[in-house]
């Protein structure tokens, strides 16, 4: 295996890592990929010069001598400090809640100003910073409600890489950016698309950056 094919494979298994909460079959799905996949040690050297890698190759490790389950990760090792996933407390929204946040989501449009409506109800303002993901979470036992929170999901997430595209394009790139741009490359390419020319002229930069050659971008140095 060449060294540029272990740093793509790491870099695939870190944006997968990343993103597992959304992944159909959870960690016993996640965790059968990162162990087919990482076999080469080159692979795991590549992941520790990462960003949050090394937690990365930390869990890999405890899959490979059993310590970790299959089906499940170390608390420690949780991708974004255990926010987003590994809850231990059950999740619920009151009778009166449910029927404000279901009233606000019929009306729900798929811009900035209709993520500003739903970050101002009371049922999500509670939940802080981890508003998101815990209105998805107290969602479990209510699918005709969270299919369309679906949207707003989405929503916020085309409007935080869509910010992310625009302020990595305005500014000169090193090397950490080029690395970041390619573990992201896989939600550019989802979201960037929804705002149009824009998006896809943007999007078009995003791959001109991370195909570029090492020296034509400057070092973190």
């Amino acid at each position: 295996m060449q060294q540029q094919t272990a740093h793509t494979i790491a870099q695939r298994l870190l944006n997968l890592y990343r993103q597992a909460h959304v992944i159909n079959g959870g960690w016993m799905a996640v965790n059968q990929v990162l162990l087919n996949e990482s076999n080469d040690p080159r692979v795991i050297e590549e992941l520790e010069k990462l960003p949050t890698g090394k937690r990365l190759a930390m869990h890999i490790s405890n899959l490979k001598s059993g310590k970790t389950h299959m089906n499940t990760i170390d608390k420690d090792l949780l991708p974004y400090g255990g926010l987003i996933m590994g809850q231990d407390t059950i999740i619920t929204l009151t009778p009166d809640e449910l029927k404000e946040l279901q009233t606000a989501l019929a009306s729900f449009e798929p811009t900035t100003e209709g993520l500003n409506k739903i970050k101002k109800l009371s049922c999500v303002k509670k939940f802080g910073n981890d508003w998101l993901y815990s209105i998805k979470s107290a969602l479990n036992d209510h699918p005709e409600i969270a299919s369309k929170w679906a949207d707003v999901v989405r929503t916020e997430r085309a409007y935080t890489m869509w910010n992310s595209a625009r302020q990595l394009i305005s500014e000169d790139l090193t090397e950490r950016d080029r690395a970041r741009i390619q573990v992201d490359m896989p939600d550019f390419e989802t979201y960037l698309p929804m705002f149009g020319e824009p998006g896809k002229e943007v999007l078009a930069k995003l791959r001109t950056f991370m195909s570029s050659v090492a020296p034509a971008v400057k070092s973190d140095k």
